[in-house]
């Protein structure tokens, strides 16, 4: 890592926690019957679900909308047990990580999530270290669907430096999303592309 950086910004979702979307397609077409291809063709057409991300859209509008697109008659539990099946978890030497991190830069998290997924990372997050949730292992955390704006808009990552005065080249963004990275780069930040799980510990190694 660069010696001049004082700042670190990390995205969540296949950097620090581990996903598989897989999962979640696997659990509406168990809830619907409709198969896979089907569910990936309906799920993610449209602008809806980066609309939601971006707290556009309500947390019961955006079950109704599943109901509909997957033609189903099931409670709001259901559909969050589906819609959060590809969080997976945190392995625990991922927060020792950043709690080591945390003693030398300034950390920050900058996810595009929605809050029936943030609800349930936390609890992961609890479950997993007994902290009260990802927060906890940051300067401050920063989430899409709480902003209403989403990466890789630079106005989001704009607005991380903005509101800690950090300096662009002294701050390296972290993703395992290409566009991301694209987009933080048009900000000024040092970038890493996450291209497995455990990248993160090869890039501070």
């Amino acid at each position: 890592m660069n010696q001049g950086i004082k700042n670190i910004i990390f995205d969540l979702g296949g950097v620090i926690l581990n996903l598989s979307v897989e999962r979640t397609h696997q659990a509406f077409a168990a809830l619907s019957g409709l198969p896979i291809a089907e569910i990936k063709s309906r799920v993610h057409h449209g602008p809806f679900f980066h609309d939601y991300e971006r707290g556009l859209i309500t947390d019961a509008e955006f079950r109704d909308h599943l109901r509909k697109t997957l033609q189903v008659n099931v409670n709001d539990n259901e559909l969050d047990t589906a819609w959060n099946a590809m969080l997976l978890d945190i392995p625990p030497e991922r927060f020792a990580l950043l709690e080591k991190l945390k003693q030398t830069y300034r950390l920050f998290l900058l996810s595009n999530t929605n809050e029936i997924h943030r609800q349930f990372f936390n609890k992961i997050v609890t479950n997993t270290s007994g902290k009260p949730g990802i927060d906890y292992y940051f300067h401050q955390a920063y989430f899409s669907h709480l902003l209403n704006i989403s990466k890789p808009d630079v106005a989001i990552y704009q607005q991380v430096l903005n509101d800690h005065n950090l300096i662009p080249h002294e701050t390296v963004f972290l993703d395992d999303n290409p566009d991301n990275i694209a987009g933080a780069a048009r900000a000024g930040l040092q970038t890493f592309f996450v291209q497995h799980p455990n990248h993160i510990f090869d890039f501070f190694a």
